[in-house]
């Protein structure tokens, strides 16, 4: 399993800078925010889905590599951004945590579209890893 993790930061850290800059807002905005609002049921349970993605990324990547299939990872973001929508209106707009809520909505389902690209690439036989060297 460690083999896995090692594996995993390794792929990140050898991705074209812009990939790491999107990977660092999403990370920012799905585990550094929420723990700065953890009275927040919700700061709670993205942070949980966060938690649980990183064990999934590191079982794949043991098991299939760096591949495309790694988009899967983020398949808790599916039940995750349905829960967020439906308590949208509990928060306005104009206040921080709306604010964060509706960013990362938007940029959680913006990542699911890149993964879902991804996984549909590595099912039609894309599966080399996506960087090389590890």
């Amino acid at each position: 399993m460690i083999e896995g993790f090692i594996k995993f930061n390794r792929g990140v850290f050898k991705m074209p800078v812009g990939w790491q800059l999107w990977l660092m807002v999403l990370v920012t905005l799905n585990m550094v925010v929420p723990l700065f609002h953890l009275d927040y049921f919700e700061a709670q349970v993205v942070l949980g889905v966060f938690m649980a993605s990183a064990m999934l990324f590191t079982v794949m990547t043991a098991r299939f590599g760096f591949t495309r299939l790694l988009g899967l990872g983020h398949i808790f973001w599916v039940p995750l951004l349905i829960f967020l929508a439906t308590r949208l209106d509990q928060y306005p707009a104009d206040a921080f945590f709306g604010i964060w809520l509706r960013a990362l909505i938007f940029l959680n389902a913006v990542s699911l579209v890149i993964d879902t690209v991804d996984v549909i690439r590595y099912i039609r036989g894309d599966r080399k890893e996506t960087v090389s060297g590890l």
